[in-house]
């Protein structure tokens, strides 16, 4: 009896190969797009990425380079170096600078629970005045009032917001990032 050699091994079959071809392009569009997000970056913040210095220049190339098809096949190029290097670090720093990272949202939770500590009692301004000295009490004090007044008349929360936007400045002032974490993040369309 002949048998066919492309059945002789059929036990071998159960071996592992690696990511189908399929996974493979899936997880190398995801260092790409990954890519796409460090090229739209500012210079200030790619510089707090780690990134290996042949992919940090090849982010900078980008901004240079002109034509659509051009920019297309640069960040094909970036995405092609991304395999290179471990994407754990940055995507961490990407997370980060949108407001996601578990750090972050514990950030912006203990600055809700501050806002609200504050709406309840107006003591909380002692330890609002301690934690950050420059505050402007009376400002926070007439904003709070009409916070209150907000809720009562169910009228929009702007007061609310402002609360939280003044805390977030003064919270973020020690790392120059007062502006991007609440507002990239969501928090000003809460109600």
């Amino acid at each position: 009896m002949h048998r066919n050699p492309q059945h002789q091994n059929d036990d071998d079959s159960d071996e592992y190969d690696g990511p189908s071809k399929s996974q493979r392009k899936r997880d190398m569009h995801k260092l790409q797009d990954m890519g796409a997000e460090l090229v739209a970056l500012s210079p200030a913040r790619l510089a707090k990425v780690p990134l290996p210095e042949r992919l940090h220049d090849a982010i900078l190339e980008y901004a240079r380079v002109g034509k659509h098809e051009a920019k297309r096949r640069q960040l094909q190029y970036i995405g092609k170096l991304m395999r290179e290097v471990d994407p754990a670090p940055i995507r961490e720093a990407l997370d980060a600078f949108a407001g996601v990272s578990r750090a972050e949202i514990a950030r912006q939770h203990k600055l809700e629970r501050l806002r609200e500590r504050l709406l309840e009692d107006e003591g909380t301004l002692g330890d609002i005045a301690a934690a950050y000295p420059d505050a402007d009490l009376q400002h926070l004090r007439n904003l709070r009032r009409n916070a209150i007044k907000e809720r009562e008349a169910a009228k929009p929360p702007r007061a609310y917001r402002e609360i939280f936007r003044i805390l977030r400045d003064f919270e973020y002032a020690d790392d120059g990032e007062a502006q991007s974490a609440g507002e990239e993040g969501g928090e000003d369309d809460e109600a």
